[in-house]
């Protein structure tokens, strides 16, 4: 399928290792433009020579997200060498300790926001305005399924994703037809280098697996203790190649949605029972309460009973 991003322009955060990564390389394939954003130069720039190497375009941008002038220069460094941004994808950021409530310092609560949050509404504000003067953009912020199912522990990570939830569903209304669209994907649990190295640790620390189990044998003990109803962890390419989908063309009557990629673990929407029994007539009408799982709130709607 032809996404029709040849010639498109982009600047993916943090995409010098994992999640990140896996979207530019995916932008590259479509003949996207793509700036590299992050922190370490060695390991920036040679994600960016690989990419090149497979006949990719990119651009290097380094430097700290956190940082208010660094933030700025970040996003005109990406202009000024790819002559425009066309695409943001804000996948920066990441979890701190995984505190309970009552240990979680204040500083935590503000860097979550910082790297999480204002990171993003930072690029955002730099490149929004020209998106709307060329009547194209596209949005995509990377949140994470704990926005709308937050756990016990780490809830100032869980706040800041549900943070770029509403924003982005905030610049959603804002932008009304102008042309650039936004959107959120939500992962659930993906395998990247990072998650590795901690679901390694835990199930070794819990004597789920010994010190030198592969990949395999750790990913079955996690799954026997979790629910993820697909029977298995994500990859990063399933991610990327939901996001270049929302940046292409293809997708310009989505906006303002949440793209779970979970493999079921938030569910949707359950439907109770009926409070009324099934009428005689096929063009009566069945009152459903439908159970929202994300805010543990239900709502009554009205359908029709299809003619079976």
């Amino acid at each position: 399928m032809d996404l029709r991003l040849q010639g498109k322009r982009a600047l993916v955060t943090g995409s010098s290792i994992g999640l990140g990564e896996a979207i530019a390389r995916a932008l590259a394939a479509e003949g996207v433009a793509v700036a590299i954003h992050g922190r370490q130069p060695k390991r920036t720039y040679a994600v960016a020579a690989d990419i090149e190497a497979h006949g990719g375009t990119v651009a290097v941008v380094l430097g700290d997200l956190t940082v208010e002038g660094e933030a700025q220069n970040i996003a005109d460094s990406a202009i000024e060498q790819l002559g425009g941004i066309d695409i943001l994808v804000n996948n920066a950021g990441g979890a701190g300790e995984k505190l309970v409530w009552e240990d979680t310092p204040i500083r935590a609560w503000t860097e979550s926001f910082e790297r999480n949050v204002l990171a993003a509404v930072r690029l955002i504000s730099r490149l929004l305005l020209p998106m709307r003067q060329s009547g194209w953009g596209r949005i995509v912020n990377v949140s994470s399924v704990v926005g709308v199912m937050p756990q016990p522990t780490g809830p100032d990570y869980s706040a800041s994703k549900a943070a770029i939830n509403n924003l982005s569903l905030s610049l959603t209304k804002a932008l009304g037809a102008s042309g650039v669209t936004v959107n959120t994907v939500s992962p659930g649990m993906i395998l990247t280098p990072k998650l590795e190295e901690v679901f390694r640790q835990m199930a070794t620390t819990n004597g789920w697996v010994t010190s030198d189990a592969s990949w395999e044998e750790i990913e079955r003990a996690f799954l026997k203790v979790s629910q993820v109803p697909l029977g298995r962890i994500g990859r990063v390419d399933e991610v990327a190649h939901a996001v270049v989908f929302l940046c292409s063309p293809l997708a310009s009557y989505i906006t303002g949605a949440d793209l779970r990629i979970d493999g079921g673990v938030v569910p949707a929407l359950w439907r109770g029972p009926l409070i009324t029994g099934r009428p005689s007539k096929p063009e009566s009408y069945r009152r459903n309460r439908i159970y929202d799982s994300a805010d543990r709130g239900s709502r009554t709607v009205f359908s029709k009973y299809s003619d079976d």
